[in-house]
């Protein structure tokens, strides 16, 4: 089951941001992660991803550097500014407030 783009693209920034903080990634390794823990729910692609990795970047919220992997392939990895960490603490409570705030409106 896929989920409404825009919903999707309006939690594309704290996801990433939320998956960086675990540790550096490269963009496949973040789309694959993202897919698999959803059971590819979300069904990211690159044109989802980088135009998010790029904005935040560009706003301080993550910084990125190049590695040579083991195959010889250079990787751009991508990781959590301190701006990064504290911001997503504050998307994380607004999330929080948000969900409960709708749970309370919806059925079940």
């Amino acid at each position: 089951m896929g989920f409404d783009k825009d919903l999707v693209r309006s939690m594309a920034e704290p996801v990433i941001m939320s998956l960086l903080s675990e540790r550096a990634m490269y963009g496949y390794e973040i789309i694959k992660l993202v897919n698999d823990r959803t059971g590819g729910s979300f069904e990211w692609k690159e044109g989802t991803l980088y135009p998010c990795l790029h904005r935040l970047e560009a706003a301080g919220l993550i910084k990125s550097h190049w590695e040579v992997s083991d195959s010889g392939r250079q990787r751009k990895y991508y990781g959590v500014t301190r701006k990064g960490a504290a911001t997503l603490t504050d998307k994380l409570s607004e999330w929080e407030d948000f969900s409960t705030a709708v749970n309370s409106l919806l059925p079940g």
